[in-house]
Order: C-alpha cells, then structure tokens, then sequence
C-alpha cells in the first residue's frame, strides 16, 4: 500500500461522504427542534431523480442543483404539516414516504422516459470538477482532493454556517429552545410550531443537495433506489455527531471512510461483501455509542 494508493482512498472518502454529510446535517437540524424526521431517504432519493430528469431534459446544472433542492424540501414541507402541524405518527410518515418515493421514482422513470433500471446518457451534465490551482501540484494532497465538486467542498461552509446560526445568534438560540422545551419557548413568545417547520423544509433541501451530489457527483446518472440506504446512514451520522453541526462533520467522514475502503477493496474481495461495510459500521457505531451513553446515564445517577 503506498501513498498513492491512501490519496485515492482518502479522495473516495470525501466523495462518498458528502451526501452522508448534508443528509445528516438535515437529520441533525430536526433533532435539535425536537422533530423525529425518518424521511430523510425519500428526500434524498426524490432529489437523486430529478436532479437527473432536469439535467437530462435542458443539461443545465444550475436547474439541476434547483429542481434538486426544491423536490426535496417538497418532501421536507410534507413532513412538516403532516407530523409538526397535524402531529401524525413520525415512524408512519417517514415510513412511508420512503417507500412512496420509492415506488414513484421508479413509476416516473418508466412513465416519462420509457425506462426500467437506469437513466445514463452521455448527454447528461456533471457538477463542475474542482481542482485547486497550487494544491494540485502537490504529488500527495493533489491526488486526495482530484476532481471534488463545489458541493464536496460546500458542505463543510453549510455545517459552519449552521454551527454559527445555533449556537452564535439570537434567533438560533430561540430554534434551540424550541427542542429543548417547547412548550417554555411558546410560553415567551416564540413561534415553535413555525420553527419546526422551517427546520423541516431545510433538512428536506440539505438532503435535496445531498442527492443531487449522489446522482450528478462523480457518477452522473439515475438508478432505481439510488440512495440504498444512505438516509439511515445519515441519522446515524447525525446520532453519532449529538446532532452538532461540526461533530456531525467527524462521524459522515467515518462513514465515508468505511464507503471508500469499501470501494477500494472491490479490487481484493467480492463487491458483494464490501457493500455490506458501511452497514456494519453504522450498526456496530450505533451500538458502541447507545452503550457509552447508556453508562454515562447511569453514573450520572443520584446514590440513594
């Protein structure tokens, strides 16, 4: 294994994480307004097919990247009135609108293109390719950040700008609060019921961006389940992170890591099994970490 061999994982590892990363920046966005949104899949997914069809149809990326984001927070939006307004069943929802979408995507592929599987054309328009003027030269660092998107490199500014609006501004502190007891928040004012709302539609319109990344990244086409999983990573991600913008940057780029090695080792082992490793991780992480704070419970505990 030589350096070389490292810049490329590293480089798969920060492709890979992106829309892992703006997935649970979303997840982590309806923890923190005490919203319990499982539908993360669906926006992703809803996103991955229409980013392609727009791009397809008039091969701009900038319409891409817009019909991207705005089906997603459709998505978001739906959420919100029917579990934050209406104050249905989360599991019932999400649930759902996962399989809803899932089940759509496919129908409309079929429907407007005529296709089953797949939508690939080489007429379809990548996100533009990034290669920094001075990094570029450099032999190891070069190759580890080779042809990222502007979206690999926007989500660590997004999870920035969100620490910045929780935890250092006056309205953020009023979001947080909203999660922390609503019902005191309401008691002085605040609008909760609006804030959770918002902060629905925007984790709607970060998975949006996250799907966009997945579908118009490095691979530029449409599959049936494109996502495969990957909004439970993100919930994951945001669980393992404390639902904090920045901690949520640590654990997508553990899970990132686990996709690139998985891919890397497609070369050794079958891809059947190296599929499977960002699944294992995110369960064996989730149950290291329920077990840290299962004990952290208990030693905080009064003796009687």
């Amino acid at each position: 294994m030589n350096s070389a061999y490292i810049a490329s994982i590293l480089n798969s590892t920060l492709r890979s994480t992106t829309p892992i990363l703006l997935a649970a920046l979303g997840s982590a966005i309806c923890s923190r307004v005490g919203v319990f949104n499982i539908a993360l899949e669906a926006q992703m997914l809803i996103a991955c097919f229409f980013s392609i069809a727009v791009n397809y149809t008039t091969g701009s990326v900038l319409l891409s990247v817009a019909a991207g984001v705005l089906s997603g927070a459709l998505v978001g939006l739906v959420v919100a009135v029917l579990q934050v307004k209406y104050r249905a069943a989360d599991m019932v929802i999400g649930t759902s609108l996962n399989l809803l979408v899932q089940g759509g995507t496919t129908f409309l592929l079929y429907l407007l293109f005529g296709l089953r599987g797949v939508l690939n054309d080489p007429k379809l328009v990548s996100l533009t390719k990034i290669n920094l003027p001075l990094i570029r030269d450099i032999p190891f660092l070069g190759r580890a950040l080779e042809n990222l998107t502007i979206l690999d490199y926007l989500c660590y500014f997004i999870a920035a700008a969100l620490f910045v609006y929780l935890f250092k501004t006056v309205s953020g502190y009023r979001t947080l609060s909203v999660g922390i007891n609503k019902a005191a928040a309401e008691s002085l004012g605040t609008k909760a019921t609006r804030i959770q709302m918002r902060m629905v539609v925007l984790s709607g319109a970060l998975c949006g961006l996250g799907g966009t990344a997945l579908s118009m990244g490095q691979v530029i086409m449409f599959t049936e389940n494109m996502t495969s999983g990957r909004g439970f990573i993100a919930m994951a991600a945001a669980s393992l992170g404390m639902s904090h913008p920045l901690l949520t940057i640590l654990s997508s780029l553990f899970f990132g890591l686990c996709q690139g090695v998985g891919l890397a080792l497609q070369t050794v082992i079958k891809s059947q099994l190296t599929m499977t490793l960002p699944y294992i991780a995110t369960i064996v992480a989730l149950v290291v970490f329920s077990r840290r704070g299962s004990g952290t419970k208990k030693k905080s505990l009064p003796k009687a």
